[in-house]
């Protein structure tokens, strides 16, 4: 992990946790594994608040323990890096749930977040005495509930072992894949009980079983959100349609996180499938042509393998981010450097090693600025140079040397990468400046908002309104105005930066063999 990511990391568990857990994190973010002692004694927090934001970063899945080789009755904690900057697509996933099951369902997953972690009859006790959703019944979010764990949206985390060990040994967790989703049993009765005093949560028969989102089903929305907008941009809204059958498809027989290529499906299968579900009849008419389309078009995102069942098909997951993320890469060049930048970087991808004064040539710019572009380009990582040497003649003349230009696509994404955690941790912390240089303005809005809205609702006259209002000064509401402006833009931009980070975290998952965030269980 780079210098740069553990600032963001440490950024975002500061403005979500506060400084002991920060501290912490940061403490074990330096190392891979550290005792109690070890992050006591480097923080230089007293024991009971170490202990304290520990326990809530083990809650919010962001630590995990275990026995130490040496000692198995001390416990050794690790930091899950790769997790700490899920916390910034908080709002993404309840948005998501919204579109799908509605208010009940985002504020299901909005406690759950909140929580981190919550037994089922808990969480559902927090939702019903919200007082958002006093109209749902009990039975509702139960349903709801139970229908975002089958769909896998919500997993269950692995439960505590009980034996015969010595109580003094560090607890251990029985991860069982096929208990993931298993629907708890959620007594309704003993719900409605403990709402009127009449019984206490300690009573439920969940209490033991604790559940949590599943990021990575998440994440696995965002990622095929990502292909089927390219390829609607591109082929349009029927192949996106399409190709949205073939994900769903492949999900039947492959591991959504399978990093390369897919299973392999069939034409009939697709067009069974499109048969059955889909109301589009001009995509069914012409569902061949479409599939060529996508097959053929340069994207990669389809490749036919086989004639059996009328055409053998997989999705190509490695050559599909390759395409999306060189496709940001060339998108920042042109932002940066100019258009004709960007066209020197598809002509050193398209011919993999070429010399400058071919460049130019190829390129169609003059020498002068063509050397000027490729020298920026070189200077900022975007294109490298591989350097040739030949013997002189009879092995005693001065070596002649050729310098080609290539580009390392892997290195270039990290790069860029990079950059993205530096320009996201610049945005946040100054966020962060103007919502505390400007507190004391932004709080007496909010109080004089709040102020008015009490007075409308008695019924207060509009002229005694007006007279509140303008305790407000002018001058203070064009501050104020820009303010928001300024938070307004840098929230935009947060959001578009961590959009490129997921696709190139995508790329780096499917296109190279680093070790990243997917797992099994989250």
């Amino acid at each position: 992990m780079s210098a740069d990511y553990a600032h963001l990391c440490s950024s975002i568990l500061e403005q979500c946790f506060g400084k002991v857990v920060q501290s912490v994190a940061d403490c074990l973010f330096s190392a891979t594994t550290r005792t109690l002692s070890q992050i006591v004694s480097s923080t230089h927090f007293s024991r009971k608040e170490v202990v304290l934001a520990l326990a809530v970063l083990i809650k919010f899945r962001l630590v995990n323990f275990e026995p130490s080789k040496n000692n198995p009755f001390l416990p050794e904690y690790s930091l899950r890096r790769e997790d700490v900057i899920c916390l910034l697509r908080y709002s993404r996933y309840i948005h998501l749930v919204q579109t799908k099951y509605g208010n009940v369902g985002a504020s299901i997953a909005e406690e759950l977040l909140n929580a981190g972690s919550e037994t089922a009859t808990g969480l559902l006790l927090k939702c019903l005495s919200d007082g958002e959703n006093k109209a749902e019944s009990a039975e509702t979010y139960r349903d709801t509930f139970i229908k975002m764990i089958a769909d896998h949206y919500i997993i269950k985390i692995p439960e505590l072992m009980t034996g015969d060990e010595s109580e003094d040994a560090v607890p251990k967790f029985q991860t069982n894949e096929c208990d993931f989703f298993v629907p708890p049993n959620i007594d309704l009765h003993l719900l409605a009980q403990i709402r009127k005093g009449e019984a206490t949560l300690s009573k439920a028969l969940d209490g033991a079983i604790v559940w949590s989102l599943n990021y990575d089903r998440f994440h696995q929305e965002f990622r095929d959100d990502i292909m089927r907008l390219a390829m609607e941009r591109k082929l349009g809204e029927n192949a996106a349609e399409c190709f949205s059958f073939i994900l769903n498809l492949i999900y039947n027989t492959t591991d959504p996180w399978q990093r390369k290529a897919s299973n392999q499906i069939t034409f009939v299968e697709i067009k069974q499938a499109i048969e059955r579900k889909s109301n589009n009849l001009e995509l069914m008419k012409f569902l061949d042509q479409y599939i060529c389309l996508i097959t053929d078009d340069s994207l990669g995102f389809l490749r036919k393998v086989g004639d059996m069942g009328g055409g053998q098909y997989l999705v190509d997951m490695e050559k599909a981010f390759e395409s999306l993320a060189l496709a940001c890469v060339e998108s920042v060049i042109t932002e940066r450097f100019g258009s004709k930048a960007a066209r020197i970087f598809r002509v050193i991808r398209f011919k993999k090693y070429i010399e400058q004064e071919d460049l130019q040539k190829e390129a169609m710019i003059p020498a002068k600025e063509a050397k000027s572009l490729a020298y920026n380009l070189f200077q900022e990582q975007f294109i490298h140079v591989k350097v040739i040497k030949k013997p002189g003649g009879g092995g005693s003349g001065p070596a002649k040397a050729f310098y080609l230009f290539q580009i390392k696509e892997k290195d270039t994404v990290r790069m860029l990468l990079d950059n993205c955690f530096k320009s996201l941790y610049n945005t946040i912390r100054r966020s962060n400046y103007e919502k505390n240089e400007h507190k004391g303005l932004i709080e007496k809005s909010q109080r004089l908002d709040s102020i008015v809205e009490t007075m409308k609702e008695r019924g207060e006259s509009d002229e005694y309104i007006a007279e509140i209002v303008e305790t407000f000064t002018p001058p203070e509401c064009e501050i104020l105005k820009k303010v928001k402006h300024r938070i307004k833009t840098l929230s935009k931009a947060e959001m578009t930066l961590d959009d490129t980070i997921f696709l190139l975290q995508m790329y780096q998952h499917h296109c190279t063999t680093l070790p990243t965030g997917i797992q099994k269980f989250k």
